[in-house]
């Protein structure tokens, strides 16, 4: 059982204390570019919102980052092609998170991997309007990374009559088990940042609040020294406690702010983004680069070679599963992790989508016992060892 530590650490009242064993598994791992996929699935929704339209047909060849699916509506996203390669098909095809069979466009890799007309050059972010920083946004079919996959040129177009003072960027990575965030701010730091000020300059916003908790203290270090001599921007050190990430629970840790469960966070004057998001918005800006690829953290007791993969979006889990010698007797798999993630059906079928952030493979039922702390106010989370490897 865990033992509380009062401290100065920014948090929330409430919560669970998850224990950290499972992130062992992962944080050292560096990213590392997975081999490229045969073929992929890229489902029309993988955002919140309409879906988008299939621009392509069965025969056409496509570039990487190609738009292949066009939004429908202003809270919609773009879809573009992870990989060079001949469309094979668009199919109804099982959706991972829904279940449902939902349209994909299907690719075969060709084995180029060169970029469409107009993608992967680079800009001078300097001279670039607010308006043209959204523009790209929302050209790159850019989404909240941290899960929730929320169209952000739809959340960085707040009402005129609401007055955005304060960005939080979301460094918690509260989930269990995932270090995909954490790998990303130790080896691109310098880049999320950017993405942070891109956003500031969006929305016209001087003030920003970076939340990280405290088993990232080297993180934290690392944004500290940054922004060292830029006032505007503060890196706070968070209690680790879930949900930390969540955007009511960070901007009460952070700003002391209190909203409606049925309220935006633009009704207290603040805008969350994840450090994902971030990175991808400097990708988008700085060098055209539409949305294709995220860190997934592919981990669990189920896999010999638990890593953090760089994985083109649509890629079949079977081959990260395979990339990470997944073990003969697993009984579970899961898309995210053990808190807010979707065990899967059948993971022949299973791709990757925008929101896959983690995939955790267990070979035993996890117990996660929930019980009373001393204050009352908080609660202790209990995982037995035996069931999380720590090798």
């Amino acid at each position: 059982m865990i033992t509380l530590v009062k401290s100065k650490l920014k948090t929330f009242v409430g919560g669970i204390h998850p224990r950290e064993d499972g992130k062992i598994l992962t944080q050292g791992k560096k990213e590392s570019p997975l081999l490229f996929p045969k073929t992929v699935y890229l489902f029309m929704n993988q955002h919140i919102g309409a879906p988008a339209s299939p621009i392509v047909k069965k025969g056409d060849f496509v570039k990487k980052g190609q738009l292949v699916g066009s939004a429908q509506g202003f809270v919609s996203a773009n879809v573009h092609a992870s990989i060079s390669g001949k469309v094979m098909d668009v199919v109804p095809w099982p959706h991972p998170i829904t279940g449902v069979k939902s349209p994909a466009v299907v690719i075969e890799n060709c084995g180029e991997d060169s970029w469409a007309e107009g993608t992967n050059v680079a800009s001078d972010i300097d001279l670039i309007s607010p308006e043209e920083i959204r523009l790209c946004i929302q050209s790159a079919g850019i989404v909240g990374l941290g899960g929730a996959t929320f169209p952000t040129h739809v959340k960085l177009t707040p009402p005129k009559d609401k007055i955005i003072d304060t960005v939080v960027m979301n460094g918690a990575e509260c989930e269990p088990y995932l270090t995909c965030d954490y790998r990303l701010m130790l080896e691109k730091p310098h880049e999320i940042i950017q993405g942070l000020k891109l956003v500031m300059k969006c929305i016209g916003c001087k003030k920003a609040h970076i939340g990280i908790e405290a088993n990232k203290s080297d993180v934290s270090a690392i944004f500290k020294n940054i922004v060292l001599g830029d006032p505007d921007i503060k890196v706070d050190l968070m209690e680790i406690k879930y949900p930390q990430g969540a955007e009511h629970q960070l901007i009460k840790a952070l700003l002391n702010r209190e909203f409606k469960p049925t309220q935006l966070p633009l009704e207290v004057g603040a805008i969350v983004i994840n450090v994902e998001t971030a990175f991808a918005i400097y990708e988008a800006v700085k060098f055209r680069r539409p949305l294709i690829e995220r860190i997934v953290t592919v981990t669990g007791s189920g896999v010999e070679n638990p890593q953090n993969f760089l994985v083109r979006f649509g890629t079949p889990i079977k081959q990260l599963l395979e990339e990470a010698k997944v073990k003969a007797n697993i009984n579970k798999v899961i898309f995210g992790g053990p808190m807010m993630g979707i065990a899967q059906g059948n993971i022949e079928s299973a791709v990757t989508i925008k929101g896959t952030g983690g995939i955790l493979v267990l070979t035993d039922a996890q117990q996660w016992n929930l019980t009373p702390a001393s204050d009352g106010a908080l609660y202790e989370i209990a995982v037995p060892m035996d069931s999380i490897p720590v090798s």
